[in-house]
């Protein structure tokens, strides 16, 4: 039986995407957009190649009605975005966060952000080895849907499950954050490796040492090691630090061949969530007293701090210890 209203709000490349999938399984998607477009525009800026289902509907408003609200905006808009959601969706109506990273001034993670802008609201998050074209698409794709309440997540899990998008509940929705947060920090510095001609041995070291130290900074802040094993963490990983679409991992390539990172911001019109996760990332970490050696090396080099490197041979120049 299908949902009667499922509402997108973000109308990025993923947020399109989401409402192509979510058209599947509901009668109405309502997709909310900044600055919506004429009325009968099937074909959205971000997704050029991508004609939207006929029961999408494009909205300026913000919603009120929906049996269930994703958001899908930059974690730095989140908070702004999700107040004005806030004062017009009704009562008891979940949502789910679909943004990765950390809020860079206070290093808060997207449902924390909500727990201070949507009180009381039963929240979740969506997070996995995606790139919004092949989803868009329908070709075959997984993700993790966590709430604090499993039965919650469940539940979400089973509305918004389709023949293509294979969704897997979990009850640790602190680990799915932090790892949705972390790999694009890590794909930055997959990205530099091989830009810098450090060799595909150098990048797979980097994403395997990544998870051991994502593992401790999720444990350290309430979360679950093994969850960084799970699509949110290995699986995101692999996607973000390997594919040529990953903007993250796009960007370190630029940065590792020589380029400056103003340079490389300037002529993009999408945003790489890692450089502003980075500094984020690495202040949580050392609230923690957690050593997140890759994260912190990345971090200062984006800072300009030290060039590619220099960032190799303090990563290399470490002692050696059990793994």
């Amino acid at each position: 039986m299908k949902s009667p209203s499922i509402a997108v709000i973000g109308a990025g490349a993923w947020g399109t995407a989401l409402a192509c999938c979510c058209a599947g399984v509901a009668a109405e998607v309502l997709l909310w957009m900044r600055t919506p477009v004429a009325e009968g525009v099937r074909i959205l800026p971000r997704l050029p190649d991508v004609t939207l289902p006929d029961n999408i509907h494009i909205t300026g408003a913000m919603p009120a009605n929906a049996d269930i609200a994703l958001i899908v905006v930059p974690t730095q808009t989140l908070r702004n975005v999700s107040t004005r959601l806030e004062a017009a969706l009704a009562t008891g109506i979940p949502v789910i966060v679909c943004c990765k990273g950390l809020e860079s001034k206070t290093s808060l993670l997207p449902l924390e952000i909500l727990a201070q802008t949507m009180p009381g609201r039963p929240t979740a998050v969506l997070s996995g080895p995606n790139f919004a074209i092949e989803v868009a698409h329908g070709l075959p794709a997984a993700a993790t849907l966590a709430a604090r309440d499993l039965e919650l997540a469940r539940t979400l899990a089973a509305k918004l499950n389709t023949t293509s998008l294979r969704l897997y509940a979990s009850g640790d929705p602190t680990g799915v954050q932090l790892a949705g947060a972390a790999k694009n920090v890590i794909a930055i510095g997959t990205g530099i490796a091989i830009g810098a001609g450090l060799g595909e041995n150098a990048r797979a070291a980097l994403i395997t040492r990544a998870v051991v130290e994502i593992g401790r900074l999720a444990e350290a802040i309430g979360g679950k090691a093994s969850t960084i094993a799970g699509l949110s963490g290995v699986g995101d990983l692999i996607l973000t630090c390997t594919g040529a679409s990953s903007r993250n991992y796009s960007l370190g390539l630029e940065l590792g061949a020589g380029r400056k990172l103003t340079n490389i911001l300037a002529e993009r019109s999408t945003v790489a969530e890692g450089v502003t996760t980075a500094p984020a990332i690495l202040a949580l970490a050392r609230n923690h007293n957690v050593d997140t050696p890759i994260i912190e090396t990345v971090a200062r080099l984006l800072a300009g701090e030290f060039s590619p490197a220099e960032a190799r041979n303090l990563l290399l120049d470490r002692p050696p210890t059990l793994e």
